[in-house]
């Protein structure tokens, strides 16, 4: 049962947005491999903010998610591809369909 998330919002630096499109919609394929994350999605919210929304059923599957590949090679990558820090929120589940 989906209990918790996380929302990140992620803010491309200028001549960079492609890039961060491409590397969020390629990090699908490490969010298959974790078995916690319940869903997964990344998404556009402008030309420039891009996001990614997840869910689990317990802290130990998000925990592994913020402790695993997806965030280990956003970190790596921030300085380059990002204009600001990820603003990452752990959110509760109220409701799901």
């Amino acid at each position: 049962m989906k209990k918790l998330g996380l929302l990140a919002t992620l803010k491309a630096k200028e001549g960079k947005e492609d890039e961060v499109a491409q590397f969020i919609k390629g990090a699908v394929d490490l969010a298959r491999q974790e078995d916690k994350t319940l869903t997964w999605y990344s998404f556009k919210i402008d030309d420039s903010t891009f996001g990614i929304f997840d869910t689990f059923e317990n802290e130990a599957g998000r925990d592994a998610h913020l402790n695993g590949e997806i965030a280990k090679a956003l970190m790596e990558n921030a300085d380059r591809l990002l204009s600001e820090d990820p603003d990452i929120k752990k959110i509760d589940i109220l409701s799901a369909k």
